[in-house]
């Protein structure tokens, strides 16, 4: 069963995909099964206008997980999830704990492997997960070094441009101090900051507000129309549901049900 889409103002649309490619890789990766460039595929529906502007601009999506299956031991997390998020949209992902939120995100991140579907995207994708990850003996500046290395990127433009999020999220840049000094909400600052590394096109962001005090709680979603006024299609994982009308659309994943007896990866569990 797929998720279930609640748009804010929903107005259907078929939108042509014509090119989707994959996360840039380094030589020694390689992308989860399911995880693929793939051209000239057909159609897709999405839908949403949050502001009633009229219609969305024709672009294909940036973002597209078709028929996305995962289960973890007996139990099936995802049953056939699909989802196409535009550039310039946000769509909020919510549902109950269990219901695979982040299984989807590291899925649509490459991350892990689904058992069936696949998932398609244009251009970089930037990841902020739920728990930071990050290292405990290195500063800021050495994160934005290491993780800027690794997406091409050189010391001085890494660091310039970790340096202006951080900042923007008062990060005490200046104090110069190891990661696993630093209190959660900080922590998690630094974490965003790597997600927008490299200006990526595509925002998968799992409740990246967490530990964040009131201020910069609300700084963050000024940020995230800014981010889509640039263009990047977001999935933001949230249970703050009064922040919904920031969002364009919400689709909500629902606890998949147990798995018969004897159900392969993909297979349905009333499959005969």
């Amino acid at each position: 069963m797929g998720g279930e889409s609640l748009p804010l103002r929903n107005r259907p649309e078929r939108w042509p995909l014509l090119a989707c490619w994959e996360l840039p890789l380094g030589a020694d990766q390689r992308p989860a099964d399911g995880y693929r460039r793939v051209t000239e595929v057909g159609d897709v529906t999405v839908g949403g206008d949050r502001r009633g502007s009229g219609s969305w601009p024709l672009t294909a999506p940036t973002l597209i997980a078709s028929g996305v299956v995962k289960a973890f031991g007996g139990r099936r997390v995802l049953d056939g999830i699909d989802l196409a998020v535009r550039p310039g949209e946000v769509v909020g992902l919510v549902g109950e704990n269990g219901a695979g939120k982040t299984t989807l995100l590291r899925i649509c991140a490459g991350l892990t492997a689904p058992d069936a579907g696949s998932v398609q995207v244009g251009g970089r994708v930037g990841y902020c997960p739920q728990e930071p990850g990050l290292l405990d003996l290195l500063t800021a500046d050495e994160h934005l070094v290491y993780f800027g290395a690794a997406l091409g990127l050189g010391r001085a433009a890494s660091v310039a441009a970790g340096r202006r999020v951080l900042e923007e999220f008062g990060y005490p840049v200046a104090d110069g101090k190891v990661t696993r000094r630093l209190s959660g909400g900080t922590r998690q600052k630094l974490n965003l900051a790597l997600a927008l590394l490299g200006d990526p096109a595509v925002l998968l962001l799992d409740e990246p507000y967490q530990g964040f005090d009131r201020g910069v709680y609300v700084n963050f979603w000024d940020h995230v129309d800014a981010w889509r006024a640039a263009g990047k299609a977001i999935v933001i994982v949230t249970h703050m549901l009064a922040e919904l009308s920031r969002v364009d659309r919400v689709v909500e994943l629902a606890v998949a049900r147990p798995m018969a007896a004897g159900a392969g990866a993909g297979e349905s569990a009333s499959a005969s």
